[in-house]
């Protein structure tokens, strides 16, 4: 099956095997080159002295006499240009050109919705980057891109539709679940942590009702092999309208599997506080609701886990990748650009095809050999 896109492509006419590539030119039949020394065939002609024809006279001290005229001195023409034709009739039989090829990936991919808490709780500095403490959140942000795009270990998604979800007293779809990563994480790097009272809490339940309601879209979507959502949290269910665990039931009646992620340290983090106009870090104790996303992720079928810090994380994300592996098929079209029968442009030029040049070639000689450039007898 062709993809809508790539029609115009044909499928390589030669088998890779039997074509040699030079920096971007391609040769589809390279053993014809070894027809090259036909092109010295016309100078044996000329240089072998018993090809030549002679007439005999008493002297020839008058003819000698005679200044040669600027023709004259091109008697070799005819020869050069018989062996030019020769040589690139030689070079369009070993066929030279460029084959742009291209990539059909058949995809049996994971649709993957993110769910990210951005509360207030987030800016506890008990993680860190390259060696300095960061927020839960900004290690959270470092970690998801080397899960969506590669590093740090982790392969990459390149083939799976993500999306982003980010809450707190309320969930927001930040990104819809795209193939386009680089705008997907745009979007996770736009993610700020709750500052005003009226909107901080942790929404768990609202955001996974949100995550699986993005999902439910794609169910009759036959190249989408599975949908889940990993939710990130650092707390427990204090905001919105609907029950962790009755989101969850929905997402296991549709088929939608959840992987829970608790992020902080056991027992207490530093977290920054305005004290006296100045920030400083407070001990204060980490508290996430465990049992409730054990729970969620035992209903659909998916996995909880706890990151402590950084490398946590990490590992948390490389075993949800291995988890949820997609299955590509790979399909390889080649359109090949002939260059002995299509143009071929060269610095922003279009040439004529290389057929044409023997051609010109071999009337040139005709012409002269037949005119200013005779030969007699």
């Amino acid at each position: 099956m062709i993809a809508p896109g790539v029609s115009t492509l044909m499928l390589a006419t030669a088998p890779a095997s039997t074509s040699v590539a030079l920096g971007d030119l391609e040769w589809l039949e390279p053993m014809a080159l070894l027809l090259a020394p036909l092109a010295l065939l016309p100078w044996w002609r000329v240089l072998d002295p018993r090809m030549r024809a002679s007439l005999r006279f008493s002297s020839v001290g008058l003819v000698e006499a005679c200044v040669g005229g600027a023709w004259s001195r091109l008697r070799w023409l005819p020869t050069l240009l018989r062996s030019l034709a020769i040589l690139l009739l030689v070079v369009c039989l070993a066929r030279p050109g460029k084959a742009d090829e291209q990539t059909r990936v058949f995809v049996e991919g994971v649709a993957i919705q993110m769910v990210v808490d951005r509360s207030s709780s987030m800016q506890a500095l008990d993680f860190s980057l390259g060696g300095r403490p960061v927020d839960r959140l900004s290690a959270v942000k470092a970690v998801a891109d080397d899960f969506v795009k590669g590093g740090d270990g982790l392969p990459g998604r390149p083939d799976d539709l993500i999306g982003l979800i980010a809450f707190a007293g309320f969930a927001d779809s930040l990104c819809p679940l795209t193939l386009d990563h680089d705008h997907l994480m745009k979007a996770v790097e736009s993610v700020r942590m709750a500052e005003r009272q009226d909107e901080d809490g942790t929404a768990i339940g609202d955001a996974l009702a949100l995550a699986i309601e993005r999902l439910r879209d794609l169910e009759d979507r036959k190249e989408i092999k599975s949908r889940v959502v990993i939710l990130l949290t650092d707390g427990e269910n204090t905001a919105g309208d609907l029950e962790p665990l009755v989101a969850a039931e929905i997402a296991r009646s549709y088929g939608i599997k959840v992987y829970t992620i608790g992020v902080g340290t056991r027992g207490l983090a530093p977290y920054p506080v305005q004290f006296m106009g100045q920030t400083v870090l407070r001990q204060q104790p980490v508290s996430i609701d465990e049992e409730t996303l054990q729970a969620i992720a035992k209903a659909t079928g998916g996995a909880y886990f706890r990151a402590t810090d950084t490398d946590g994380l990490v590992r948390v994300y490389e075993t949800i990748d291995a988890l949820e592996k997609t299955r590509t098929e790979e399909r390889r079209y080649r359109h090949f650009d002939d260059f002995a029968t299509s143009g071929v442009r060269l610095a922003g030029i279009t040439l004529p095809p290389l057929m044409v040049l023997p051609v010109v070639l071999v009337a040139l000689d005709l012409v002269l050999s037949a005119t200013r450039l005779r030969r007699l007898p």
